[in-house]
């Protein structure tokens, strides 16, 4: 398996299920698999090969097959959205279907760019001086860590002492 991350919204909110599910004790489980380049999932063919390697991989951790587990529909199928970054880019305009927006820049940045302002120092600048990242998009990324609202409001201390002195 390729690295990423596996998590259960609905042990903490199942809010997000409808009544029905809810009060059956039914779950969604999300994987984000991380750093695989959008060209290895070019075509069903591989898609279809990710996703029997996620679930054998998965497997190998566990007892019993994940399978077993899986809600199905009416026609018996199991209820499993799985998206490539090609989809996830036409359907949600998220460039390249990369939920960072763009490959990280880690643990700082490249050499040669420049940390001149407290915009840059934090990674958090755009083009626009007056705006700043605060989202997945930044150097750092951040997803739901928020580490990129973090770096946009020191930035914007830094900025504000240096204008105060």
């Amino acid at each position: 398996m390729r690295p990423g991350e596996i998590y259960c919204h609905t042990l903490t909110d199942p809010s997000i299920l409808g009544d029905g599910l809810a009060a059956s004790g039914a779950h969604t489980m999300t994987y984000f698999g991380l750093h695989t380049p959008a060209d290895v999932l070019a075509g069903p063919q591989q898609t279809r090969l990710a996703w029997h390697r996620f679930l054998d991989s998965l497997n190998s951790h566990l007892t019993e097959p994940i399978e077993d587990l899986f809600v199905t529909d009416e026609r018996g199928q199991p209820c499993v959205e799985s998206k490539t970054p090609w989809e996830i880019e036409h359907e949600l305009a998220m460039p390249g279907g990369h939920i960072f927006h763009g490959d990280l820049s880690w643990p700082w940045l490249e050499e040669g760019d420049s940390a001149e302002t407290p915009a840059e120092k934090w990674g958090v600048a755009t083009s626009h001086p007056r705006i700043l990242l605060a989202g997945s998009g930044a150097v750092r990324g951040g997803a739901v860590s928020g580490i990129a609202g973090h770096n946009a409001a020191r930035a914007l201390l830094d900025y504000y002492r240096v204008q105060t002195g």
